[in-house]
């Protein structure tokens, strides 16, 4: 009976040592604020349970999400940006900045390429990390994207590249410029040779990443709720002195006005990458001639 009247503490007691809880164990949510479980989000793929929200990985994140695991093999990993225009900004030289962005982003450039497998199947892969330098394509980038392609020529391979980033990048002026058309002459040769290029854009993909070599491929897949376009909105707005439509240049919007072919949420990508690329491979004579070739 003493246990029944006992008084109890309305609440649960905090812990004495808060130094023991872990910084990270709960995130919010950017878009619906809501609180997320760290462990649960990341076994989610950093997709919000509430809001659908595809939030941001590295690129290596989303090598492991995509390929079979310890399938890749990199390729160029040393390559690395040079300053050659001598930028300064803000009394910091471009040079400077260089060696931020690479502690940032633990990468030496903003774009990772090499090798792997998707279900058992062979594919050159490549991944913009918008860690470094907001994903920008500079020269270096630039350089690293033709060696995919080529890589891909080479070996017979199909190429998914997952692009992302603010475009060209500013700080190497029109040497940044000229990768655009770098990326699509090498782009040129890939479809010569009747192999297939499948495009993944992720939020955000802007400038001249959308205007070039995202835009080309054989097959454009866009993650949910992604802004994908040429400028922000609030640059076309001021321009235009009109508001836009409010889902205006996201994956949606661009699929229903045919700029994307589908779009597909982060768990299934592999899997629909899977059947693409055995339905082309399947169907390329090219790919069947070399075969042969090295068998006799």
């Amino acid at each position: 009976m003493k246990e029944i009247f006992k008084r109890h503490p309305r609440y649960a007691q905090a812990p004495q040592d808060f130094e023991a809880l872990p910084d990270n164990l709960w995130i919010r949510c950017p878009r619906c604020q809501e609180l997320l479980y760290s462990k649960e989000h990341e076994q989610a793929l950093y997709v919000c349970s509430k809001c659908k929200y595809h939030a941001s990985v590295s690129a290596r994140e989303r090598l492991a999400i995509t390929l079979d695991e310890g399938s890749f093999s990199e390729h160029d990993a040393g390559m690395r940006s040079a300053d050659p225009i001598g930028f300064r900004s803000s009394g910091e030289s471009y040079a400077d900045k260089l060696t931020k962005y690479t502690e940032q982003a633990d990468a030496n450039e903003a774009f990772l390429y090499g090798t792997g497998r998707i279900e058992g199947q062979d594919v050159v892969i490549g991944v913009i990390e918008f860690k470094f330098c907001g994903g920008t394509v500079g020269a270096a980038t630039g350089e690293k994207l033709a060696r995919a392609v080529e890589l891909a020529v080479e070996r017979r391979l199909p190429l998914v590249l997952v692009s992302g980033g603010g475009g060209m990048r500013m700080q190497e002026g029109i040497i940044s410029l000229m990768q655009m058309a770098k990326t699509l002459a090498a782009l040129d040769r890939l479809r010569e040779e009747s192999l297939p290029y499948i495009s993944i854009m992720v939020d955000p993909c802007l400038g001249g990443t959308t205007a070039s070599y995202a835009m080309m491929g054989d097959v454009n897949i866009a993650e949910p709720g992604a802004y994908i376009g040429f400028a922000g909105r609030r640059v076309i707005e001021q321009t235009m002195r009109q508001k836009l439509p409010q889902d205006a240049a996201t994956a949606e919007f661009l699929l229903q006005h045919g700029m994307v072919d589908m779009v597909t949420s982060r768990a299934e990508i592999p899997s629909v990458l899977a059947r693409l690329l055995k339905i082309y491979m399947a169907a390329n004579p090219s790919r069947e001639r070399h075969l042969v070739g090295q068998l006799a």
